[in-house]
């Protein structure tokens, strides 16, 4: 699953660069222990979200980012400041990788007053114009528009930013994305379209719903450039992510990057995911799981003891216990909260 080399999408794109097979950034020391550690907060942050749904605390809907964390930490580590995120439903990865405080985040989960929309938007509907996060969004596919509504108006102020807009291989065969990409190709905008094909969507495999399952050359059509990219190595991502926001920002148009990675997890919390098989995901999580292969490297490179990676696991979990604990016991909104943040 490395970096494919230029396929036919990117070949026949303008000004397409030049993609090597297994294109990888090095990471010093310091990257190697960031990537760890945001990737660790986010795993760390669902599984405790998947407890506490379990227990009632969370109600509606869930859907848990274990296993995908390297897409959504190696293009934040690419982006620049004022650069927009926006995606569906499996948003709280995107969130915490935005730097949106993780009690914030979990006490929207658990519908309380400290969070991010009030207690009243819950996990699908929460954003932070602050942190330049635009949504969470339960609709498939939604956001791709939305996404290309936020390039268009970086566009015309000029202000240099680029949009980065996520979904998934199931929202990828809806009609509103082509749609999507022809206007952001027909004005050059500054989007950078990040597929992350997980292999399911919903329940069903990406083999039988699309007829391509390249989704990197979706864009072929709009002659919009894309590649495939590992998406379980965060170093991978990270390069990736670079080439395809200066491509953005430059001026050129927008990219497509097909992140190839896996959720762990069933599609939300009352998906069993019994159509796959338990060795399928356990042989995924022993070869290719994204924190895993960072820890290794940086024991092997001698960055870091044994020792400081379970300081860093325990930082994480404090957090994240902290979060839990807010949530928990922060007010509910007040009644009168229902007529608030509602245009007439």
């Amino acid at each position: 699953m490395a970096a494919s080399a230029a396929n036919a999408a990117r070949s026949n794109a303008d000004d397409a660069e030049t993609v090597e097979a297994g294109d990888v950034l090095s990471f010093t020391k310091e990257q190697e222990l960031h990537a760890y550690r945001e990737m660790l907060l986010i795993r760390r942050f669902e599984e405790k979200a998947g407890q506490l749904y379990g227990m009632g605390l969370i109600g509606g809907f869930c859907h848990l980012y274990i296993g995908q964390e390297a897409v959504v930490i190696g293009m934040q580590m690419a982006v620049e400041p004022g650069d927009q995120v926006i995606t569906g439903y499996r948003d709280h990865g995107h969130m915490l990788a935005c730097e949106m405080d993780p009690k914030g985040v979990m006490a929207e989960l658990t519908g309380r007053r400290g969070g991010y929309s009030k207690g009243k938007g819950g996990s699908m509907h929460m954003f932070s114009v602050e942190k330049q996060f635009y949504g969470g969004h339960g609709i498939v596919g939604a956001q791709v528009s939305l996404g290309t509504g936020l390039a268009f108006a970086n566009k015309y102020k000029k202000n240099g930013k680029v949009s980065l807009v996520y979904f998934g291989d199931g929202a990828s065969n809806q009609g509103q994305v082509y749609e999507s990409f022809n206007m952001a190709k027909l004005w050059h905008l500054p989007a950078v379209y990040v597929i992350e094909n997980n292999k399911y969507g919903m329940g069903t495999s990406v083999e039988r719903a699309s007829s391509n399952t390249n989704l990197s050359q979706r864009g072929l059509s709009f002659d919009i450039p894309g590649e495939q990219v590992d998406g379980m190595d965060v170093r991978a991502v990270r390069a990736a992510g670079e080439r395809a926001i200066a491509h953005a920002r430059s001026g050129k148009g927008p990219y497509i990057l097909e992140m190839v990675t896996y959720r762990y997890r069933g599609h939300s919390m009352s998906d069993p995911a019994k159509y796959r098989s338990k060795d399928e995901v356990q042989k995924m999580r022993e070869t290719h799981d994204p924190i895993e292969q960072v820890r290794a490297r940086i024991l092997k490179n001698e960055q870091a003891s044994e020792d400081e990676l379970k300081a860093i696991d325990k930082e994480v979990r404090d957090i994240v216990n902290a979060a839990a604990e807010f949530a928990s016991n922060d007010p509910e909104p007040d009644p009168s909260e229902l007529w608030t943040d509602i245009l007439r």
